[in-house]
């Protein structure tokens, strides 16, 4: 499982260096070339997205003894992919100022006071995101404790199992010993009272067997 982990942590890794390399040429290029460009990086930042994923539900595939490490670099690929998302969206901004000036032919101080704008909200929006994120975040650790602690009552369900088997076990060895018992008492029983009635028939024998020799004399 921590293989899968690690295969998705060298791609991600890959990815990303080639996204921060092509968002730094973003306000370099011109026309074509730089919307070719935005489009290219959107595409890769969705690729990332798609992997964080891919590592998350890795990261609940993981025994919970060993899934804080990964949970703690999970925490770093996010901040990491956050950074990205708000460098393209400065890149951005900076892209659609220069293809408006472009077709509108402003004189720039408009474009300034409106890209102030545009950075504030842009701000805004990642104040907003960072609080999601936290969220999430929360919510994700509420879900492993709450696994953790189904697990522990899946291994004390088991245990709770395995004393009752012991017990029906012992109940059986004891019912079977105590027919055992039940049975030897009662031959016991038989046999003595055959050794009365054997005693009575020759007690009773030798007293006939003295009557009669004493009667023929």
């Amino acid at each position: 499982m921590s293989s899968d982990f690690e295969s998705y942590e060298q791609d991600f890794a890959v990815l990303t260096a080639d996204i921060t390399g092509r968002i730094g040429k973003v306000p370099k290029l011109v026309g074509d070339e730089k919307k070719q460009m935005v489009a290219n990086v959107e595409k890769q930042l969705e690729e990332a997205r798609e992997l964080l994923e891919q590592m998350e539900l890795e990261v609940r595939e993981i025994p919970p003894q060993s899934r804080g490490m990964y949970s703690s670099r999970m925490r770093s690929y996010k901040q990491e992919m956050g950074k990205l998302e708000a460098d393209f969206k400065r890149s951005r901004i900076a892209y659609s100022d220069e293809v408006r000036n472009e077709l509108l032919g402003d004189d720039g101080n408009s474009s300034e006071n409106q890209r102030a704008h545009l950075l504030d909200n842009t701000e805004r929006l990642e104040r907003s995101s960072r609080r999601l994120e936290a969220g999430y975040q929360i919510a994700v650790e509420t879900e492993q404790i709450g696994q953790e602690m189904l697990e522990n009552l899946s291994h004390d369900r088991e245990k709770i199992q395995r004393a009752r088997e012991r017990l029906r076990e012992t109940d059986a060895n004891l019912g079977k010993s105590s027919r055992i018992l039940t049975g030897m008492l009662r031959r016991i029983i038989q046999n003595r009272i055959l050794i009365v009635v054997l005693a009575v028939i020759i007690i009773f024998t030798t007293m006939m067997a003295i009557y009669f020799s004493v009667r023929g004399r």
